[in-house]
């Protein structure tokens, strides 16, 4: 989610790269940096941390008149989140700026040390520049080293790319991660990767196609499709609303953020899902060393991830788990073991009552790990060691895609600790690697589902509450789809174990409470299947959710076959998500911003 700004144009290059990349704080980011070219001479500047700390380094740069500028806010994957690390990259007498991943740098990167060509960063961008001022020697163009350099790279990217040896020009090029060009009254050229960098400063924009790349100076924009063939650029007019723009044509934040899961979750997973295993850079293997028991504690949505990921440490890794609730586990005088981990999850880093036992692990001298979406947070700052979950600013309060990359993360972290301690073999750890890859696919919103959903939402507006019942790791996600439903519809739900219903529950069943059941294939379907035909048969209304038809539903969610349960949980984390946001539109309610909640709860 690394955002991406360019200028070509005679105005105040440094304080458009700035504008935009501020523009672009929301995609999330722990490094930003610019590099300006002028006259021959390139001027650079990086900063770890916020874009202030940017603004600060940059403030005796103010060059005037024509210049050319790439700026870059970057998510660490490959490579740690330090200044040299962040973009842009340098060559010999150029720089680039991406988004994404190459995916055969390692590849690249090997030939070029053979060649003698020296690295500064960790980076599997930094090959790009490198690859290309390799090419600069021998075609007969930039451009031409430029298209040869795109040839060799395998993966997903957004690429711009400045040299002195055409210093006004960028080239660029996209696949996989978005770009946009904007173009203003008089001529110049602006990119980034979402629309809002570029209100205030273009008329028009190009919208880029996967596979499209070429270059602009001044006077000209070249473009070319996938196939090398020139084409005609179709230009759009461009948004004006800002808030608008970072919605990215989507009705609400909540809705874009279910959307672009599957793009995170991919954020996610980069450099960590390796052929044979999982690698977290950030973790020092000693980190699980003596430890017999996982504690993992947490508030509401993090609480019901870290819920979800106990049955993944037993089953996985063998070990012993436990859960606890943030706001009760700092009052219960709790009996902390050397030889515990304690985990910590949460969105922001700063949520007051979990903040506050990892403290208390701290004192007790506990190894301890926190699983975070922002870096330098107090949580990340005050543990032993992090992972970040990489999901960008999440604006929705209500969470989704928070929610969606720490099962992920969790789900990775299970198998390293599952590595560590020798407990799945080698098969089984493929198939799980392999199933990890198809997360990704498993969350994408069709337009069938939406519009399912969409139509099924009219139907649960009334009525006395909500079930919602799974097995297994599927409690866990039943009691964060009643969660989803309460925060932004303020209809009364309940998550429950589907076979806790016969012992009590049960009692409330007839026509007016609506149950929706996860029934996965691949995890006690039938055991699943008899607790929901106990709630027919009294007469409860029953939403299905499921890759098999199953009668007995009054309305029926058809899930796709996978062949592991986990990606049935995300797939079904998806619809429980649609459905609570749908439901919230029919009733006229503020889907981003429900009633008396806070996207962070810094107070007990």
């Amino acid at each position: 989610m690394c955002g991406i700004v360019g200028y070509v144009g005679k105005h105040k290059v440094k304080d458009i790269l700035l504008e935009g990349l501020k523009e672009l704080e929301y995609r999330g980011y722990d490094s930003a940096g610019i590099a300006v070219l002028q006259e021959d001479n390139f001027s650079f500047y990086k900063a770890v941390g916020k874009l202030d700390n940017l603004v600060q380094k940059t403030a005796d740069f103010n060059p005037e008149g024509f210049a050319i500028g790439i700026g870059h806010t970057r998510w660490a994957t490959h490579g740690k989140p330090t200044e040299l690390n962040a973009h842009p990259h340098l060559g010999e007498s150029s720089y680039v700026v991406h988004n994404g991943i190459i995916e055969n740098y390692q590849e690249i990167k090997n030939r070029l040390l053979a060649d003698g060509v020296r690295f500064l960063s960790q980076t599997d961008t930094e090959v790009i520049v490198h690859l290309f001022e390799k090419y600069l020697k021998s075609e007969p163009t930039p451009f031409d080293a430029f298209k040869k350099t795109l040839a060799e790279l395998e993966g997903a990217y957004a690429v711009l790319l400045a040299t002195k040896s055409l210093p006004d020009t960028i080239f660029f090029a996209k696949n996989g991660s978005p770009m946009i060009l904007g173009l203003s009254e008089d001529n110049e050229k602006i990119f980034a990767s979402s629309d809002a960098p570029l209100i205030g400063h273009a008329k028009d924009v190009l919208y880029l196609d996967d596979g499209e790349y070429g270059y602009v100076t001044p006077t000209e924009l070249q473009l070319f499709d996938k196939n090398d063939k020139a084409v005609q650029p179709s230009l759009s007019a461009l948004p004006t609303s800002k808030l608008s723009a970072q919605k990215e044509g989507f009705r609400f934040f909540m809705e874009k953020e279910i959307y672009e899961q599957s793009v995170v979750i991919s954020d996610t997973f980069l450099g960590r899902i390796q052929d044979t295993g999982i690698h977290f850079e950030e973790l020092d293997p000693a980190l699980f060393d003596d430890i017999n028991e996982i504690k993992l504690c947490a508030c509401g949505t993090s609480f019901h991830a870290a819920l979800a990921a106990s049955y993944l440490f037993e089953r996985y890794a063998k070990i012993r788990s436990s859960v606890e609730i943030a706001s009760e586990f700092r009052y219960k005088e709790p009996l902390l073991m050397k030889d515990t981990l304690f985990v910590v999850i949460s969105q922001s880093g700063e949520t007051a009552d979990s903040l506050e036992t990892l403290k208390m692990a701290k004192e007790a001298g506990l190894k301890t790990l926190v699983i975070c979406n922002v870096d330098n947070s107090s949580m990340v700052r005050l543990a032993d060691a992090s992972i970040l979950t990489r999901a960008g600013i999440e604006k929705g309060v209500a969470s989704t895609k928070a929610f969606a990359t720490q099962m992920s993360v969790l789900w990775m972290l299970s198998l390293y600790v599952a590595k560590k301690r020798d407990t799945l073999s080698d098969e089984e750890m493929l198939h799980q690697l392999q199933s990890l890859r198809e997360v990704p696919n498993s969350v994408k919103v069709t337009d069938t589902l939406h519009e399912k959903i969409r139509r099924l939402s009219k139907r649960y507006l009334h009525g006395h509450g909500f079930f919602f019942i799974g097995r297994d790791v599927f409690f866990p996600l039943a009691l964060e789809g009643a969660l989803k439903l309460k925060e932004i519809t303020y209809l009364h739900a309940e998550g429950y174990p589907s076979g806790e219903m016969k012992h009590g529950p049960i009692a409330m069943a007839d026509p007016d409470l609506i149950t929706i059941a996860l029934m996965p294939k691949h995890m006690l379907y039938e055991k699943a299947k008899s607790n929901v035909e106990e709630l027919s048969a009294r007469d409860s209304t029953i939403c299905a959710i499921s890759p098999i038809e199953f009668d007995k539903a009054d309305d029926f969610i058809k899930t796709h076959q996978r062949d592991h349960y986990m990606l049935e949980f995300f797939e079904m984390m998806v619809a429980l998500q649609l459905l609570s946001m749908e439901i919230s539109v029919r009733l006229g309610n503020d889907v981003d911003m429900p009633r008396n909640l806070a996207k962070s709860v810094t107070v007990e």
